[in-house]
């Protein structure tokens, strides 16, 4: 199995650069998993405090689970998979099972931050866009998407997104295999990525 990891800011492009790789392979052998599915569980907390929470911190992923289930599927098993709901803040009760495939990519914004998960990558990918495309962008989805109000999310991204996007993401840069700028569509970066693939498919 080849692991590749995906991380950037947020409204980097992360999930437009998965996108482009899967529908450009069109291939049943790779799978995608995401960081936002590992949030830890808040149902002790009020919607009040969950809503509190800082989800930009690394302290909110449940990374030990997220590197057992990345060994579980190395050794062929499938996973369940846990399903967040970003209108709850929270965990719902559902899970999504996940098969083993030749491919597996995990895209998120501090998967590079752990050190056990860092080693479960065969390929790390970073997607970079400059502070205020990537504010635009979260504006965008939180709003259309997520239900946030403007002034939510304009007071998140200055309490929370910005200062952990510098103390804890934009560093994670160091350990990048490959960076893409992804101000404008980088065909080349993501020519090489599927090629790699494209070799471990045959």
């Amino acid at each position: 199995m080849l692991i590749i990891g995906i991380a950037g800011g947020t409204g980097s492009g992360k999930t437009t650069v998965v996108n482009q790789i899967i529908n450009e392979l069109q291939h049943d052998e790779v799978d995608v998993i995401y960081q936002d599915s590992y949030y830890k569980d808040l149902s002790h907390l009020s919607m009040e405090e969950r809503k509190r929470n800082n989800f930009d911190h690394p302290k909110s992923i449940d990374f030990d689970l997220l590197v057992d289930h990345l060994k579980i599927l190395k050794t062929g098993d499938s996973i369940h998979q846990p399903v967040y709901s970003f209108t709850e803040h929270n965990r719902t009760d559902e899970t999504l099972i996940t098969k083993p495939r030749k491919v597996t990519i995990v895209e998120g914004i501090l998967i590079f931050t752990h050190p056990d998960v860092r080693e479960m990558f065969d390929i790390k990918i970073f997607v970079h866009a400059d502070s205020d495309e990537r504010l635009m962008r979260r504006l965008k989805r939180d709003i259309k998407d997520r239900g946030r109000d403007l002034d939510e999310v304009l007071n998140r991204y200055k309490t929370t997104l910005k200062p952990m996007h510098q103390q804890f993401i934009e560093p994670t840069k160091e350990y990048a295999d490959i960076i893409i700028p992804n101000n404008r569509f980088n065909t080349v970066a993501i020519d090489i990525v599927q090629t790699i693939i494209k070799e471990r498919l045959l």
